[in-house]
């Protein structure tokens, strides 16, 4: 026996908050775990794989993971009210594209991607683990890496049987894509059929396989181009495989729902919900939002930019309910709370108290009106339209991929030349399909912008934006209170410093200074 001790956490969510700081996850149970001669773990793989869905949680937090995801997007500002939300500036330096290696939600971000893809390696290298058993680990793996690669353009690998001496070595971008893929490949035959309509979905699916692959052909382009910046190719044969796995996933029964805020409530019902996370809810959506007069009391945080807000039609049924007038949520109480008060959507203008009443902003004395215009400093309590996709009086699990998503990477394979048998429709038609389930109004011809700017409607504060705005070249506009980017290379970000420092395998993006 080689005796290799390693150490592994089990997380879980916890629901505590604190004003506007994280909801973390905390080591609630470790195991030592021995590494065979023969690679072998000792390890119970349901154990394993239950902590590796747990850790999923970190996906819902404000900030780490989602805020390398929004906060750098046209769609998402996070202004600095008073002394709320100033934080030494770790929001608005996301925002303005002048992060730096010590960035604290990079460096977070990196180590909770890299420790979940790693710990998954523990179930695959353990004995007595099921076909099915390793089919998840690996596209937990695959799930986990495919931010690793989308971030940082590169992929660090190292098995659980080397010592901690052993420097994990680092995969090009190319072959980190070769890597998930293979993972996603791989899982995809084991992986059960889970049928659209069961609410929530935390297992891991071949539907949820095969969102992921129409997801990584869709930016293939990007992830093996010669050079992060670009300029990035998309291969008809590519966008080909996107429809593929995209009618796959059509095939399980998922389509787009009727009602686009029933996705995200407990209640639904919904053809839509591929994945969602087993700990960890949607309340920090919430929260990270609402101002603090309302009901709940939030943190009073982001909001989203007026030109994002002004892509809606007021025909859009994705614009939002107004509070009262959510089906089952009328205006009235008075005692016990039932959250009416919060409507659903953009949540912009006069603010309501649950019984109807309008509410007082009480450190300005004036009425809680929500204003589109936001400065990104200095910002009055008032300012900025919120987003509500999560009601609080009906929000269950959060969701990590729906279908929405998975049919607009459809039809923009089709508009980038792709094709195959599997679907017989057209990129327009699909289009309006889309749009007439949402109330918009039908288009007569449908282009990259178009599609571009659907995804923002269909998809808004969801955690795609910014891979959206790399692959279609606009990541480096300007927008409100955003310059257009002086440094191209910050379509992928810094590898935190101490990463940099600890592996000599590891060199510094270009751009970031370093070895």
């Amino acid at each position: 026996m080689n005796n290799l001790t390693r150490f592994i956490a089990v997380v879980a969510a916890v629901g505590s908050i604190t004003a506007c700081t994280d909801l973390v996850t905390k080591e609630v149970d470790s195991k030592v775990v021995v590494t065979s001669a023969n690679g072998t773990t000792n390890i119970v793989p349901s154990d394993a794989l239950t902590g590796s869905y747990n850790a999923l949680s970190a996906f819902t937090d404000q900030a780490s993971i989602y805020s390398l995801l929004e906060h750098t997007s046209d769609e998402l500002i996070p202004p600095t009210r008073g002394v709320d939300w100033s934080d030494n500036g770790v929001w608005r330096s996301l925002y303005t594209h002048t992060w730096d290696p010590s960035h604290s939600n990079i460096n977070n971000a990196w180590n909770t991607l890299n420790q979940n893809a790693y710990n998954t390696q523990f179930i695959l290298e353990a004995g007595g683990v099921s076909t099915q058993q390793a089919a998840e680990a690996k596209f937990l793996q695959g799930f986990n890496q495919y931010y690793i690669i989308d971030f940082w353009g590169l992929l660090p690998q190292r098995k659980t049987s080397e010592g901690v001496t052993v420097n994990p070595k680092v995969l090009s971008r190319t072959d980190g894509f070769a890597v998930v893929e293979k993972n996603f490949l791989d899982a995809l035959s084991a992986l059960p059929t889970v049928a659209a309509g069961a609410v929530p979905q935390p297992q891991a699916s071949k539907a949820a396989a095969n969102a992921m692959l129409s997801r990584l052909y869709l930016n293939k382009g990007v992830y093996t181009a010669a050079s992060a910046v670009g300029p990035y190719t998309f291969a008809p044969a590519d966008m080909g495989l996107v429809i593929k796995y995209a009618s796959a996933v059509m095939a399980d029964g998922y389509k787009l729902n009727d009602d686009y805020f029933a996705n995200f409530m407990a209640t639904g019902p919904s053809t839509e919900i591929i994945l969602t996370s087993v700990q960890g809810t949607p309340q920090n959506r919430v929260y990270m939002t609402l101002h603090y007069n309302q009901n709940p009391s939030g943190w009073n945080g982001f909001a989203t930019l007026s030109d994002f807000y002004n892509k809606f039609d007021n025909a859009d049924k994705r614009k939002g309910i107004p509070a009262g007038q959510i089906p089952g949520l009328p205006f009235g109480k008075t005692s016990a709370s039932n959250f009416a008060g919060i409507g659903l959507g953009f949540l912009a203008g006069q603010q309501y108290n649950d019984d109807g009443t309008p509410i007082t902003d009480t450190r300005t004395g004036l009425p809680l009106q929500f204003s589109a215009d936001v400065p990104l400093s200095g910002a009055a309590t008032n300012k900025g339209i919120r987003a509500m996709k999560y009601h609080p009086a009906f929000y269950g699990s959060y969701i990590l991929l729906r279908f929405g998503e998975v049919y607009l990477n459809m039809i923009e394979a089709k508009v980038r030349g792709g094709s195959d048998p599997s679907s017989s429709t057209t990129a327009l038609q699909d289009m309006n399909t889309l749009r007439a389930k949402r109330g918009a109004a039908p288009l007569a011809a449908v282009t990259l912008q178009d599609v571009l700017d659907e995804r923002g409607r269909e998809l808004y504060w969801e955690g795609i934006r910014r891979i959206d705005l790399v692959r279609f070249g606009k990541f480096n506009d300007a927008w409100s209170e955003k310059g257009a980017n002086a440094d191209p290379f910050r379509v992928i970000y810094t590898i935190p410093q101490l990463a940099v420092d600890s592996n000599p395998n590891l060199k510094q993006n270009p751009g970031y200074g370093g070895n």
